[in-house]
């Protein structure tokens, strides 16, 4: 019988600082059991913050108000259950008492706060915090833990694979996967810590459309069947209009609005326009690609074809996008180019000057040549925590250059990733951990400017960015391409970026290159509709 929605979570009045800084002001919601939260606004708005704070990881105390959870406990074996007043015990099927805990008021040791932190689920951004060396299986197994074992182990890891949709991955290596099929298999182990509360922080920004679509579409069926409830964070509209019960849009931590999903991001998207910024003044081929393969070998599975056989040139200046869904191919062919991954076979070659560059040949006569005039932005990209904002940009980097040049130089490429000049001092002598995360992406991005490459990869530049940034981003790639004559490869599942900024694309599928063009004529080729006509197990 589902059961009517109770309150479960309440939020009262929070309030936090961090130094000078208010990341939340005065912020309160009410999440019932079954119900989704959605929040939205810009990078540094506050969402992470209320996640960590509902998290209750160590640093995120509210200076103000309170973080109630209100839940069943067993009078018996002490189980934690969803706050539904006489209802027994899910584990030993004994009495409950509905309690309400004031949760920071808990002492990190106490056993009660232990216990509840062990029934929250949570999603980061962007961390992929997988057993690398183990494979897609194992690491489900690693998350079950005691809870079962033997075949009941075996099947419910066959049903967390099932359920995000990764069954045609279970040997693979986790560190092998690409960054959305990484998230997935994070969100199926978050799943089998069988969690009360569901908190996720861009739960989707690493996959392409359709896939974060069904996505969206099993988190909200999943919520719905076990009655328990979720916040989540986004900068997609359209995963908070699918997914949340009640929204709430934050701008440097104040509510700007509260209430109805759609209502809020109609209003959070007025002004929003994406203007279309390519140029046709592109110079001659600098990256060239001839029948290049990435084929590794695996003890379980034989021979992986990664990349099989592509062809194609980059032109100087040009900004070139790889599309495709998740686990394509894409990320393996950018790093082919970049030197970091080399083909098994064909070639992939770099124009340094008026020579050809071999990236398969190690050396200093080899790639060794290329790399130096390489920037790559990785979609696990990290920076020096212990460095400030000007150190990362600089010494910490191995940037040699008078102090005041340095400095110059860092409020330069801060300017041009959206970075407001009168901020600027504090931002140089803030720490990364001080920032959003959004924020830090976008410093990693003018840790890759600041280097003057002549060929920069950008390897999902935009899944943590809202609109505005986005946009921004945009205009930093073409201001670079046209002032300083950087060619740019993008890596990317969001299209309106692709569609506005990239010249040509290449859409990948199985390794293959199936088709090059305009971002215009290959999305009208293929779009969401040859996405959708793929089985979903296949990607």
């Amino acid at each position: 019988m589902v059961q009517k929605s109770v309150d479960f979570v309440i939020i009262e009045n929070v309030s936090k600082k961090f130094g000078n800084k208010t990341v939340l002001n005065n912020v309160s919601a009410t999440i019932q059991t079954g119900k989704i939260l959605g929040l939205i606004g810009k990078s540094a708005a506050g969402k992470s913050v209320l996640i960590m704070m509902l998290r209750g990881s160590e640093d995120y105390a509210p200076d103000s108000g309170r973080v109630l959870y209100r839940v069943n406990r067993c009078s018996e074996c002490g189980n934690l259950d969803l706050p539904f007043e006489g209802t027994p015990c899910t584990k030993c099927g004994c009495e409950t008492e509905t309690i309400t805990v004031d949760f920071w008021s808990l002492k990190d040791d106490d056993p009660l706060r232990r216990q509840l932190k062990g029934r929250i689920a949570i999603m980061l951004q962007r961390t992929f915090a997988l057993f690398g060396d183990k494979t897609v299986i194992e690491n489900i197994f690693e998350a079950i833990g005691d809870r079962a074992e033997g075949k009941a182990r075996t099947d419910m890891a066959l049903q967390l694979l099932e359920f995000v949709g990764m069954t045609h991955r279970t040997t693979h290596i986790a560190r092998d996967l690409s960054g959305g099929e990484k998230q997935r298999i994070v969100l199926a182990r978050q799943i089998a810590r069988d969690p009360l509360f569901f908190l996720a922080d861009e739960p989707t920004g690493t996959l392409d459309p359709y896939t974060a679509e069904l996505m969206h579409e099993r988190l909200v069926n999943y919520i719905d069947e076990r009655g328990i409830s979720m916040v989540f964070a986004s900068h997609w509209p359209e995963a908070v209009d699918k997914m949340a019960d009640e929204a709430i849009w934050l701008d440097s931590g104040e509510v700007v609005m509260q209430g109805k999903p759609k209502e809020i991001t109609d209003k959070f998207m007025e002004g929003y326009t994406f203007e279309r910024t390519r140029t046709a003044n592109l110079g001659d081929p600098i990256i060239s690609l001839k029948n290049a393969e990435k084929h590794f070998f695996s003890i379980i599975r034989g021979v992986v074809k990664a990349v099989d056989g592509i062809t194609f040139d980059i032109m100087e200046r040009e900004v070139f996008g790889l599309v495709g869904k998740s686990g394509a191919g894409k990320t393996t062919t950018s790093r082919m180019i970049a030197g970091m991954t080399p083909a098994t076979e064909g070639s992939v070659k770099i124009r340094i000057g008026d020579d050809w560059v071999d990236m398969s040949e190690v050396g200093p006569s080899g790639k060794g040549r290329a790399t130096p005039y390489i920037g790559f932005l990785h979609q696990e990209y990290t920076l020096y925590p212990f460095d400030n904002i000007l150190s990362n940009l600089t010494t910490s980097i191995g940037t040699r250059m008078p102090a005041e040049l340095a400095k110059f130089k860092a409020i330069q490429v801060l300017q041009s990733v959206g970075f407001d000049k009168k901020n600027m001092e504090s931002l140089l002598y803030s720490y990364p951990d001080t920032l959003s995360v959004g924020e830090c992406q976008r410093i990693a991005f003018a840790q890759v400017l600041i280097r003057e490459p002549r060929i920069i990869i950008l390897d999902e530049p935009t899944g943590t960015m809202d609109p505005i940034t986005k946009t921004i981003i945009a205009k930093s790639v073409i201001r670079a391409r046209e002032t300083l004559g950087e060619t740019f490869v993008v890596v990317s599942h969001d299209m309106d970026f692709v569609e506005n900024v990239c010249d040509r694309v290449a859409f990948i599928r199985n390794g293959v290159v199936e088709d090059m063009g305009t971002p215009d004529s290959v999305i009208q080729r293929f779009g969401l509709k040859e996405l959708q006509d793929d089985d979903f197990e296949g990607e």
